[in-house]
């Protein structure tokens, strides 16, 4: 099985232990995709530490990277090519699904774009806990484009952290954003939304449950699984 959440910012794992107490027969065979701001991959001091807790988990975790990353212990894994996509590998069965890529999975595609802005990045320290690598790049936006070419722009779902305008105008018309006004990254990946037929998107990074239509998903702490 795939399943898909929002944001764990490495501790936030209460939903895994309910879930998995629900679904006995799991094993590394499933998947369990965090729509961004994963977290694990954040504080070199605890950091095994705090992969460990994924790792003890009965599903194979995969996620995008959210604008909470620490994008330098983050790219310091080599990149690898899995499942039709590049890849950091941080563990066996915790792996970063990178920017721009398709992944197939079980039959069924994959396309995976994180990033986002911090909005609180003023009350943060660059290098410390904000880096600069949280926002997407128009050379990351080439690449997707370039990748959803070669899949005819045909793919089953979309993972992302953040959301193209198109989704962020159902969070509004919901009041379930604070109408501050789109990000760099709301008119970049406008680009998937204008040019790609997929069956469904999810994102997390607003912190919100909510299924916006038939082919958009916010995801906070529910779990979803894909068809």
């Amino acid at each position: 099985m795939i399943y898909v959440t929002g944001d764990t910012h490495r501790t936030d794992l209460d939903r895994f232990v309910h879930f998995c107490r629900e679904h006995p027969g799991l094993s590394k065979r499933d998947y369990m995709i965090v729509a961004g701001d994963f977290g694990g991959v954040f504080f070199r001091e605890t950091l095994e530490e705090d992969l460990q807790r994924f790792s003890d988990l009965p599903f194979t975790v995969l996620f995008v990277d959210g604008n909470h990353e620490n994008f330098d212990l983050l790219n310091g894994y080599p990149v690898e090519l899995w499942k039709g996509g590049k890849v950091h590998r941080v563990r066996p069965d915790v792996i970063h699904l990178m920017r721009g890529q398709v992944f197939e999975l079980e039959g069924k595609t994959f396309f995976t774009f994180g990033g986002a802005t911090s909005v609180d990045r003023a009350r943060r320290v660059e290098g410390e806990t904000w880096w600069r690598q949280e926002s997407p790049t128009f050379e990351e936006l080439d690449e997707g484009l370039y990748h959803l070419g070669r899949h005819q722009n045909r793919v089953d779902y979309v993972i992302t952290h953040s959301c193209g305008e198109t989704a962020y105008a159902y969070l509004l018309s919901r009041r379930l954003v604070g109408g501050k006004g789109l990000f760099p990254e709301n008119h970049l990946l406008s680009n998937f939304e204008d040019r790609a037929a997929f069956r469904h998107w999810y994102f997390g990074h607003f912190h919100v449950d909510a299924v916006l239509s038939d082919r958009y998903t916010a995801l906070s702490h529910e779990i979803v699984a894909v068809e």
